[in-house]
């Protein structure tokens, strides 16, 4: 059964919107009716996800941001309220793996590359967001989080580190702002057919049969069922869901 959102007259930004996830969440806001602000740190791959949208849906445009440049996020918040003359949803999304490695080898490198991008971009995009949605008194910011902030992994520490964090921002800001009108809450996917799980299964690092083993679907998720739970929570029928890390897994955290 396909639920169908009606998101005319708003207006949503989605940050990693390139592809994947964050393409799939693009998408589905601009089906919805919404205007879209996409933004990606890869100038190419924005400008043929933006011609994508455009020539179905039309009220969508591009704007390059590397969210661990709080100048950047700022201008691109303020661009979208610009564009598009307001600012109602947004999806923080804009996320990155490193090489697993034991944590007594982790260097300090990708430790912060890692919660640059994961961690502090987050906390720079949801900054400026809400410096916005607090003037209007209303609002809904969906976090990506991952299954990695719900429980840890063998190996990937600094991701881990970063994805708890994302969790724990969350729910501190989501308390902060429950009462002023704007609903912040969390998405936290599985393993997800994505660019970057298939990098990760190009290169050797795991195989399909394996992550598909680890979820109890016995597959991997796509994008577009991502985008489905982040549709929700920034919809009115999650009218009374605050804080929230919505796992949207397959079964991997029941487990």
């Amino acid at each position: 059964m396909s639920v169908i959102y009606d998101f005319s007259g708003k207006v949503a930004l989605v940050t990693g919107a390139a592809s994947g996830m964050g393409f799939a969440a693009a998408k589905a806001y601009a089906d919805a009716g919404a205007a879209v602000m996409l933004s990606d740190v890869n100038q190419e791959a924005l400008n043929n996800a933006v011609a994508e949208l455009s020539s179905a849906k039309g009220n969508v445009a591009g704007f390059v941001c590397n969210v661990t440049d709080e100048a950047q996020v700022a201008a691109l918040v303020k661009h979208t309220v610009d564009t598009f003359g307001g600012l109602d949803m947004a999806y923080n999304n804009a996320g990155i793996q490193v090489p697993a490695v034991d944590a007594a080898d982790e260097t300090a490198e990708n430790f912060d590359k890692v919660n640059a991008i994961n961690l502090r971009g987050v906390w720079a995009c949801m900054k400026h967001e809400l410096q916005y949605m607090r003037e209007q008194g209303s609002g809904s910011i969906v976090n990506c989080s991952s299954v990695g902030g719900l429980v840890g992994l063998e190996k990937l520490a600094s991701y881990h580190a970063s994805k708890h964090g994302v969790l724990g921002m969350t729910k501190s800001a989501a308390l902060e702002y429950a009462e002023r009108g704007i609903r912040i809450n969390a998405v936290c996917p599985g393993a997800i057919n994505t660019p970057m799980v298939s990098d990760m299964i190009d290169k050797g690092v795991i195989t399909e049969e394996f992550v598909a083993k680890k979820q109890p679907i016995n597959r991997l998720g796509r994008p577009e069922e991502v985008a489905n739970a982040v549709m929700w929570l920034s919809s009115d029928a999650a009218s009374f869901v605050i804080g929230h890390a919505l796992a949207v897994d397959g079964g991997f955290t029941v487990q």
